[in-house]
């Protein structure tokens, strides 16, 4: 019996909950399905210009983990790229190093609220409920 998976760290949920092609509605495409960790190990590894050694460490798994993620990330965007599908980003094995949660109105990113009930950035009249993105 394999042992269980340990959560991958994810210092940040994404801003986006995923991409589309250009030219071609969301609802006419099929979708490939992104997730979070596959997500932090491109931004780690491409955009935050990080060595897999210490991209793998920022996230708690080895090195040959983090290349099985990185890999599986790069195979989803080129399908996306290439067959011109859409790519959402949720689901995974993962945890986020704060609590974060989203308005449900202006999608405003905050991290650890007092308040779940307004975001702060929405007009004050309106009572806007943040979704919590760690459950």
């Amino acid at each position: 019996m394999p042992r269980p998976k340990k959560k991958r760290k994810v210092e940040d949920p994404p801003k986006m909950l995923g991409f589309k092609p250009f030219g071609i509605r969301f609802c006419d495409t099929e979708h490939v399905v992104m997730q979070y960790e596959e997500y932090e190990s491109v931004k780690l590894v491409v955009y935050d210009n990080l060595s897999q050694g210490d991209a793998a460490k920022k996230m708690n798994v080895s090195r040959p983990t983090l290349t099985r993620i990185y890999n599986s990330a790069l195979k989803k965007i080129g399908q996306g790229f290439v067959e011109g599908k859409s790519i959402i980003i949720k689901g995974g094995n993962f945890e986020f190093e704060k609590d974060w949660y989203k308005c449900k109105t202006c999608f405003k990113l905050v991290d650890g609220v007092k308040d779940t009930a307004v975001c702060g950035d929405c007009p004050s009249d309106d009572k806007n409920e943040l979704v919590n993105l760690n459950d």
